[in-house]
């Protein structure tokens, strides 16, 4: 009986390990909260990431000393500079490009002092009650009694029109939000079935604060912050608009904005640094809507359905 030849070995197909690499990068797509996988989120976070490389890398990106006043004054945007120039002859794309340098870091400095000092004082406020509650509640009343720009227009003008300032102005007016946040969610937790069993096994007010309120809180005071950022940015720009900020020859946004005004026919000296800020803020705005939707589990589970 003869036997028969055994086939050869069959290819195996050159299409599977795209497949297979394929299904990979849908698996890891997956694991991305569907909240930042929308098409806003995205683009908060590309523009964002622009900016902070454009702040970084801006002595080696911008084409010229953003101070330096070696061009014809009030130049037109063309291919020698693409931004312009300003009334003193300075390139406003270098300018534009170091202004990111200052904005952007000043911005999140004093959302973050504002969060530090409002997180505190509505813990404080919302953990103890009786005297302490009333007596700081009433202290962020006072704040929240004035408009947020008109208060931080008195206190930089009574500091001093500086920078620092400008900052200091800010922080002022912006905790008390990040303070009645903190307190309605402590007011909230406290008691909690998880604190109500961490103070019968003995654990300190200090440490029931920290270990079991503190993660329960952050999400929607992280979620206030990365929106907060927006309002700081303008803030912030607004007061270097008014001549309470940066002062020359400081290349801010703000005040290079108020320049612009100073010469409205030479629309290119204070539109691209108000693009700038407007980029920033709705970006920042962009990535806050995202980080609700992720914290958030009601509206996370709405987008996961969407």
């Amino acid at each position: 009986m003869t036997q028969l030849p055994l086939p050869p070995d069959l290819p195996l197909p050159s299409a599977t390990p795209s497949l297979a690499g394929e299904a990979l990068r849908r698996r890891r797509w997956l694991r991305v909260p569907a909240a930042w996988r929308q098409p806003l989120a995205a683009v908060g976070l590309a523009v964002v990431g622009a900016w902070v490389v454009i702040a970084v890398f801006a002595p080696l990106i911008g084409p010229s000393n953003p101070l330096a006043q070696s061009y014809g004054i009030l130049a037109a945007p063309s291919s020698a500079h693409w931004f312009g120039t300003d009334e003193l002859g300075r390139d406003v794309l270098s300018r534009v490009l170091s202004g990111a340098r200052i904005t952007l870091p000043l911005s999140v400095l004093l959302v973050v002092l504002a969060m530090l000092i409002g997180a505190v004082i509505g813990a404080l406020a919302g953990f103890f009650g009786g005297w302490v509650d009333n007596v700081l509640m009433r202290l962020a009343d006072l704040f929240f009694a004035f408009p947020g720009i008109i208060l931080a227009m008195a206190v930089a003008a009574a500091l001093g029109p500086q920078l620092r300032n400008a900052v200091i102005a800010v922080v002022a007016v912006s905790w008390p939000s990040y303070a009645r946040l903190v307190r309605s969610l402590v007011l909230a937790a406290r008691n909690a079935p998880y604190v109500t069993a961490s103070r019968m096994l003995g654990a300190s007010g200090w440490r029931v604060m920290l270990t079991e309120i503190r993660p329960n809180i952050s999400g929607p005071v992280l979620v206030l912050g990365a929106l907060d950022i927006g309002n700081a940015v303008l803030l912030l720009s607004g007061l270097s608009f008014l001549g309470l900020g940066a002062q020359p020859p400081t290349a801010e946004w703000g005040a290079m904005v108020a320049e612009g005004t100073l010469n409205f026919n030479d629309w290119w000296v204070g539109t691209f640094p108000g693009l700038a800020i407007l980029t920033v803020v709705l970006a920042f705005n962009f990535i806050g809507d995202a980080l609700r939707d992720v914290l958030d589990p009601r509206t996370a589970r709405a987008v996961r359905l969407s």
